[in-house]
C-alpha cells in the first residue's frame, strides 16, 4: 500500500490489537489476529485476508505500521489506495479497538466506495455496512 495510516498506536492500543478480534454478530464483517508484529484483518463471513500491515516501534514510543498489503482480486476485495488506507485504520480503530473514531469515519464516509462506483441499485450506506460492519458492543 504507497498510503499508510499516520497514526501512533500506544503500547496499550497495540496490547489490545495484539489480542486480535473474532466476530460475534452477522453484522460484523471483520476478524483480526496478530502474529508476531503483522495484523492480518480478515473477512469474517468468507475468512478472505483482505490487509497485512506491519507495525513496527515508532520514534518516541508507540508502535505504527511500518508496510501494508491490500488484496487486489476484484472477487474478493475493491479498493484504491487511499480507500484501503482509510479502511485499514477505521477496522483496527473502530472494529478492533473498540473507537468512535469519528473524524476517520467522516473521512471515509467523504470518500467514493469503491463497490458504489456504477452502482444505482444498491444503496450507499448497505455498501458501507457490508465494508465495514458493526460492532456488537459499541
Amino acid at each position: 500500500m504507497p498510503f499508510l495510516p499516520r497514526r501512533i498506536w500506544s503500547d496499550e492500543d497495540w496490547y489490545r490489537t495484539q489480542l486480535g478480534y473474532c466476530f460475534r454478530d452477522m453484522d460484523e464483517k471483520w476478524d483480526v489476529f496478530v502474529e508476531d508484529h503483522v495484523v492480518f484483518p480478515h473477512r469474517s463471513w468468507t475468512g478472505h485476508g483482505v490487509f497485512e500491515a506491519t507495525f513496527a516501534p515508532a520514534d518516541g514510543g508507540g508502535r505504527q505500521i511500518a508496510e501494508a498489503v491490500a488484496e487486489r482480486d476484484l472477487e474478493r476485495y475493491r479498493g484504491d489506495d487511499e480507500y484501503d488506507c482509510l479502511t485499514l485504520e477505521l477496522v483496527l480503530s473502530a472494529i478492533v479497538l473498540g473507537e468512535p473514531s469519528r473524524e476517520l469515519r467522516k473521512n471515509w464516509w467523504s470518500r467514493p466506495d469503491p463497490e458504489e462506483v456504477g452502482s444505482t441499485d444498491v444503496p450507499a450506506w448497505l455498501v458501507r455496512h457490508s465494508t465495514l460492519g458493526l460492532r456488537a458492543d459499541s
